[in-house]
């Protein structure tokens, strides 16, 4: 299963299997519409695709920050109606990258369920090299693996790039990203959050602030997202038809 013109593949039971959750969980979220629509195949069987899995990993996260679902249900209708699951799996990244590590153990079965694909000896050097998983110590046949990058590492792996590329676009994110959030946390350090404790001492008032931070961060997220699609998309016009 792939992005682009192939026709979604996976079954109700093998997208929850693949996203780790009930078929319960699947057919609730459709009702309230957090899903699109499955493609309804021959004998009236619904199959599902990239943009599905992706959609649900979202989701997933998104609940780990402690969001309600009325306001995931806020959060998914801002986003395009057009985006695909590279686009979703951004969003999921940089969600994530709020949240503190929750590398999760998973035998080779596990990590090959998941991953919805057979995995060589190569492929796992990969998704280590990329930070997507080790080796348990001692080495016994299991790992310790980041749930939030396991399907774009395994996307990756299928990518048609050399991967010394790919860990230094790797690379060029992690420094970019950082920098960031570095301007950003002392931005609303020095410019929000130093004023309001110099005129507010009630604890009451300050709790409450430390609660708007944490209330932002969607919304940071969606402005990084944003303003770094629509940098991209510029960049990629101008190095493409300048030539």
């Amino acid at each position: 299963m792939a992005t682009g013109t192939e026709e979604p593949t996976l079954t109700v039971d093998e997208l929850a299997a693949r996203a780790g959750v009930t078929v319960r969980t699947v057919r609730f979220y459709s009702t309230r519409g957090l899903l699109p629509p499955p493609v309804i195949g021959p004998r009236r069987v619904g199959h599902y695709g990239h943009e599905h899995l992706s959609r649900l990993a979202l989701i997933e996260e998104l609940q780990h920050q402690g969001m309600t679902l009325a306001a995931i249900e806020r959060y998914l209708e801002q986003l395009p109606p057009d985006l695909s699951a590279h686009d979703l799996a951004i969003h999921r990244a940089l969600v994530a990258s709020w949240a503190p590590d929750s590398a999760e153990d998973a035998t080779r079965a596990e990590l090959e369920r998941r991953a919805g694909r057979a995995l060589t000896e190569q492929d796992i050097a990969r998704l280590a090299a990329m930070g997507v998983l080790e080796r348990a110590e001692p080495v016994d046949g299991s790992y310790r693996v980041d749930p939030g990058l396991l399907r774009l590492g395994v996307e990756l792996l299928g990518v048609p790039i050399a991967h010394e590329t790919i860990l230094a676009a790797r690379t060029v994110l992690l420094e970019h990203s950082r920098s960031a959030a570095q301007d950003l946390t002392r931005l609303f350090r020095d410019e929000v959050w130093g004023p309001y404790r110099e005129r507010e001492a009630d604890p009451e008032h300050v709790a409450a602030m430390k609660s708007l931070s944490a209330h932002m961060q969607p919304m940071v997220l969606q402005a990084l997202v944003t303003a770094f699609q629509r940098s991209l998309k510029q960049e990629l016009r101008a190095a493409f038809t300048a030539e």
